[in-house]
């Protein structure tokens, strides 16, 4: 593999400027660059999950995969009209929920986000994606996204949703049930 980034600082952003991976230079303000940064956070957000030596090492082997799939997406994002997503890595998720989801309860009331430190951080993870999520959406209504890129943010959040579950229940703690402030008032 030859060196990629010879020089970290180059000050070619000094300019409020940032170069995408198709040679081309647009605002950092830029929605397109607002989406991928949301990812980036996504992913370093899952890194610290990842890092966690409680995690059992299944969900830390889907985490990197995931890591690796959202730097594909960073790569698709940053190179208007490349294609990195397929439908098959949504399928992927899906049969992670699947196969996570069968060991749980199911849910009869909304939960809150926490539990152990680890599921407290994937709620963390699946928050950040939902807003990852509707920047690359608002990305697409402005230049045209992959539907793959969109359904893998729609599918991880789930799945993110079902690790936090399985990370409490892998812990010994229960979920953490919503209580309304009125359930008189709720339909």
């Amino acid at each position: 593999m030859t060196d990629r980034l010879t020089s970290i600082i180059t000050k070619t952003g000094d300019d409020g400027s940032t170069g995408l991976g198709d040679g081309s230079r647009i605002s950092k303000s830029d929605i397109r660059i607002q989406a991928i940064g949301d990812v980036d956070e996504l992913n370093s957000q899952l890194g610290l999950l990842a890092s966690d030596s409680t995690l059992p090492q299944d969900i830390v082997c889907l985490l990197q995969q995931i890591q690796h799939r959202l730097f594909d997406l960073g790569a698709e994002l940053s190179v208007p009209g490349y294609t990195a997503l397929a439908e098959d890595h949504v399928t992927t998720l899906e049969l992670a929920v699947q196969t996570h989801q069968t060991s749980l309860p199911p849910l009869r009331e909304f939960i809150l986000p926490g539990g152990c430190a680890a599921a407290a951080q994937a709620h963390v993870c699946r928050s950040v994606c939902r807003r990852a999520e509707r920047s690359v959406v608002a990305l697409d209504a402005a230049a045209p996204v992959s539907d793959a890129a969109r359904h893998y943010l729609n599918r991880l959040s789930d799945c993110l949703f079902v690790i936090a579950r399985v990370l409490n229940q892998r812990a010994g703690q229960s979920d953490i049930f919503w209580q309304a402030a009125n359930k008189k008032s709720m339909p």
